[in-house]
């Protein structure tokens, strides 16, 4: 079975600080193909601008190789406009391309600022992600 996703740039970064948490195992099904991650460019330059941040660490050839697999194995699309409010203006994009994504298929935004988003089924924590993934697997 494969999820679509789209994966908020809090849940890349805490992926890459801890190798052992929960967002690096949403990040492991991304890489291992269980979940297809959904993105636009403006996501791409955001993920690349935040990942870029000296604070982090992270090499110039692993961001490389994150947003190329993004790129490789993910699915491009074109945001559509939402009616909702959200508290943080520049989260918009990932609230948009999930609603577009939700027109043909079922789709979720895992986000570790939950309370980013409006209260939807399918906007959920990288453990609710986890927990949906795994249930799917069970069965």
């Amino acid at each position: 079975m494969v999820f679509y996703a789209v994966i908020d740039t809090n849940l890349l970064v805490s992926s890459l600080l801890k190798r052992d948490s929960i967002p690096a195992k949403i990040l492991d099904l991304v890489i291992s193909g269980i979940i297809v991650p959904l993105f636009n460019e403006e996501i791409l330059e955001e993920y690349a601008e935040v990942l870029s941040r000296k604070e982090f660490g992270f090499s110039v050839e692993d961001i490389g190789k994150l947003l190329n697999f993004i790129v490789q194995n993910g699915l491009l699309l074109e945001k559509t406009a939402v009616w909702e409010t959200l508290p943080d203006p520049d989260d918009a994009v990932f609230y948009e391309i999930v609603m577009s994504a939700r027109k043909n298929r079922d789709a979720y935004l895992v986000t570790g600022n939950i309370r980013h988003f409006p209260t939807k089924n399918f906007v959920v924590t990288p453990r609710e992600m986890l927990e949906i993934v795994l249930n799917c697997i069970d069965k």
